[in-house]
């Protein structure tokens, strides 16, 4: 059975590790292994020392309790950890959906949301967020129009990647009663967490709030680790826990001793890789900020409220065969909103990478006359 070209991997597998220029990937910096053990006060002696055998599948148990304790009342029990978070949204939607089941998504959105429920139950509606002045706006009345029976799924993602949308407590608070009120399951991938800017608190997540929801997350981005491939699920319910397991069999089995023991040391040092994270985006955000002002018939700026990520309007015929001549004739890659689902006339930046002046700068020149 054929599933869609997952078109914003392919464009990276083509341009990011043969370009220079990096203007929109959506993880933040990463750090060396050496450094991340420092930082979490492990000993690279220690770390030569793991055994490269057979893992618990649900994952190690100091782990799972490291990654509860992200959370207000989730057991290390209910926590089962990942080869890759990407593979949480696979055996998420094998588990959860059979053919026809019909699964509300939330857009524009990161191509595997949509595309593996929809490869699934092949009944997927989209609730997308709405452009406003400056920003993005929830039609929480659309969403009760979509979750209308037979839903069964709920897909979300906050802060939103690639808006940086970021709804408000009430408005989070809204949507789960919504999902609470139907029965509807709820997933919920919160890979982004801990990246709000300008202050904002980070929303309760939604594992702590509905009994009903998976949440998905891991250390890719907040975290800056993406080489690490390391995740996790938060599953309240435990027959569906019990399935997710069984899924799992059938792709990774259990995860890498080593990458466990890299993500102890991360999740130890949680919070300084966190809030190093979060202040890079804000000072590369302080640099894009003058960069949209001087272009601003060309962009349409919308400043992200969390997350590394933006998706800006652009006038260009295409978005597409701009990010295309872009990356094959400057080195400069940026990634065509079309390939998140809206529309050919966007494109998506990311502030999370130190790169980020220079990078910017070249792209500067090239707008330049």
């Amino acid at each position: 059975m054929q599933i869609p070209l997952f078109e914003t991997e392919d464009f990276y597998g083509r341009y990011e590790f043969s370009s220079p220029y990096l203007l929109s990937v959506s993880d933040c910096e990463s750090v060396t292994i050496g450094e991340l053990l420092e930082l979490g006060g492990k000993s690279l002696e220690a770390f030569a020392r793991t055994k490269l055998h057979y893992t618990d599948s649900r994952g190690e148990p100091a782990l799972r309790e490291l990654i509860a304790r992200g959370y207000e009342s989730v057991s290390p029990g209910e926590v089962l950890e990942l080869n890759a978070p990407i593979e949480g949204i696979f055996i998420t939607m094998s588990a959860l959906l059979d053919p026809g089941d019909r699964a509300v998504v939330l857009g524009p959105c990161y191509d595997a949301l949509r595309n593996l429920p929809e490869h699934v139950s092949g009944n997927v509606a989209l609730w997308m967020l709405e452009p406003n002045e400056g920003g993005w706006s929830l039609d929480l009345e659309r969403l009760d129009q979509l979750l209308a029976p037979p839903t069964k799924l709920l897909v979300v993602n906050f802060p939103h990647n690639p808006t940086g949308f970021l709804p408000t407590p009430e408005q989070w608070s809204e949507l789960i009663d919504r999902a609470r009120q139907r029965g509807v399951w709820l997933f919920s991938d919160e890979m982004y967490r801990g990246l709000e800017l300008g202050g904002r608190e980070a929303l309760p997540s939604s594992a702590d709030l509905y009994d009903k929801s998976v949440v998905l997350s891991g250390l890719s981005k907040s975290f800056g680790l993406p080489g690490l491939r390391f995740g996790w699920l938060v599953v309240r319910d435990e027959t569906l826990r019990e399935d997710l397991l069984n899924w799992k069999y059938y792709t990774s089995i259990c995860p890498p001793a080593p990458s466990e023991q890299l993500a102890m040391a991360a999740l130890e040092a949680r919070d300084t890789l966190v809030a190093q994270n979060r202040a890079r985006v804000e000072r590369n955000l302080a640099l894009a900020e003058p960069f949209f002002a001087r272009f601003v018939s060309f962009f349409d700026w919308r400043a992200p409220q969390a997350g590394p990520v933006a998706l800006v309007g652009i006038d260009v015929p295409s978005a597409r065969a701009h990010c295309d001549a872009l990356a094959k004739d400057a080195g400069i890659v940026l990634l065509p909103g079309s390939f998140l689902g809206f529309g050919d006339r966007h494109v998506r930046f990311g502030f999370g990478r130190d790169g980020f002046a220079e990078a910017l700068a070249r792209y500067e020149q090239q707008l330049s006359p």
